[in-house]
């Protein structure tokens, strides 16, 4: 089976916006692109998940783009993966409400573990994935503004005792920066948990998909692709038939 190449949709007020080490930047043309109308571009283009950011939640615990996420959800049949300052249960069950298929939460985990308990208790491991925002070896919180003082692993590993199936691994030094993907650090959490693992960040082309691809023994088994398809990177965005293809055959 082939690597999973997930791309981003990135939104705040209501637009898509452009995403460069964790920090939205509002007005960049280049991207804004209605939500609704990128994620059926991608879906066309062969996508079989999307991941969706809102800033808006995330740094403003302001869910105004619930409707926007509601009707991605209805005019795609693909599952979406959303992350977005989830602070409570009744958070979760607002934006499952939606349609979503996956919540991918960061902070809520570290800040009030039992009320992430009760989120995991209720929706289960297959439909709960923890995000793990990386600066300097140290998982960072709230926006990637406040340091944990745990390590990634040390962090995955406390996850994984709580039930936590999979986890999505983000080096924000190379988030939107097309330098290339941090495959140590995704392989870390992912051999010392024995979890699946989401790259996410760095990717910039079809060889650094085979490097991540050769590292599927370890656990990690997809990736999240933002920047990079948008400036297309990619040739003719066929990017997922070469995926299907293995890459390398």
């Amino acid at each position: 089976m082939g690597l999973l190449v997930i791309p981003s949709i990135d939104i705040q007020y209501g637009k898509t916006v452009r995403v460069v080490q964790g920090v939205p930047e509002v007005d960049c043309k280049e991207f804004g692109h209605d939500p609704v109308e990128m994620a059926m571009i991608w879906r066309t283009e062969n996508a079989r998940m999307i991941h969706v950011v809102d800033f808006d939640a995330a740094f403003s615990h302001d869910y105004r783009n619930l409707p926007l996420l509601e009707s991605i959800c209805t005019n795609i049949i693909i599952p979406i993966e959303y992350s977005g300052g989830i602070r409570s249960l009744e958070d979760a069950k607002n934006v499952f409400n939606t349609g979503v298929t996956r919540l991918a939460l960061a902070t809520l985990p570290l800040s009030d573990k039992k009320e992430f308990a009760k989120i995991l208790e209720k929706f289960g491991p297959s439909r709960i994935v923890i995000c793990i925002d990386v600066i300097d070896d140290e998982v960072v919180i709230r926006g990637r503004k406040e340091k944990s003082g745990l390590t990634p692993v040390q962090h995955a590993l406390n996850m994984a005792e709580m039930g936590v199936q999979r986890f999505v691994v983000t080096d924000v030094s190379r988030n939107g920066m097309m330098s290339g993907p941090n495959i140590t650090l995704s392989r870390s959490v992912a051999e010392a948990t024995g979890k699946r693992v989401t790259l996410s960040g760095g990717i910039s082309s079809k060889d650094d998909l085979i490097k991540v691809q050769e590292n599927m023994d370890s656990g990690i088994d997809s990736v999240i692709v933002g920047r990079a398809l948008y400036e297309n990177r990619f040739p003719c965005q066929k990017i997922w038939r070469m995926v299907e293809a293995d890459l390398v055959s």
